[in-house]
């Protein structure tokens, strides 16, 4: 069986091999402001619940808390997630990342890995409502975790899996087809024991 080969990614825009761009600007947010946005988010005004999606068929509790903020409602994986307005936190934060990104997003998915046991599958975000070419904006805080992109082709894996350490206050914007052929996802890593908190920014079709 070949080896698959592993390529590290560390800053800057890449092309990727099959299809799609990926963008990471690892101190994209001051630490300091960082720090005080990891702190709000912990506090009350965010309502966090354990969702349960089905795979292959069955139910299973998500291994992360989850919260969804936006205009419209947004369903995955036999899940679907109530759109709540916007916190003043996020929404003051909504525009710095609309303009990093080079999209106007109506809505923001946050997931809170509460230590290193917690994680997200492999998937795509390609849901019908995100549209053909989502732009899908990435920031991360707290415990820094890896993320790995991999070709959805399992022949073409050998060739481009690729990973990325995303620390706190990092932003990673993936756009064009990525979504199409490739698949993401955040690994257990037991040795990683401090909180996580990853807000993902989308659009959401016919929503404004």
């Amino acid at each position: 069986m070949a080896s698959t080969h592993t390529i590290q990614i560390r800053t800057g825009e890449h092309h990727l091999e099959h299809g799609g761009v990926v963008r990471l600007l690892p101190d994209w947010m001051q630490p300091s402001r960082a720090d005080a946005l990891f702190r709000e988010l912990r506090g009350e005004q965010i309502p966090w619940t354990q969702g349960t999606i089905v795979l292959f068929g069955e139910e299973r509790r998500e291994p992360r808390l989850t919260a969804w903020f936006g205009e419209g409602d947004y369903t995955y994986s036999g899940r679907t997630m109530r759109a709540a307005a916007w916190p003043a936190c996020l929404a003051a934060l909504r525009p710095l990342v609309d303009r990093a990104a080079g999209c106007s997003f109506n809505a923001v998915l946050l997931n809170l890995y509460r230590d290193g046991r917690d994680s997200m599958g492999m998937h795509s975000d390609d849901e019908p409502e995100l549209g053909r070419d989502p732009v899908v904006a990435s920031l991360s805080l707290g415990q820094p975790r890896t993320f790995v992109l991999q070709p959805k082709k399992k022949s073409a894996r050998e060739r481009g899996t690729y990973t990325m350490d995303l620390g706190h206050g990092s932003l990673l914007v993936m756009s064009g087809s990525c979504q199409h052929h490739y698949r993401h996802g955040v690994p257990k890593q037991s040795a990683r024991s401090g909180e996580r908190i990853n807000l993902t920014f989308r659009r959401v079709v016919g929503c404004s």
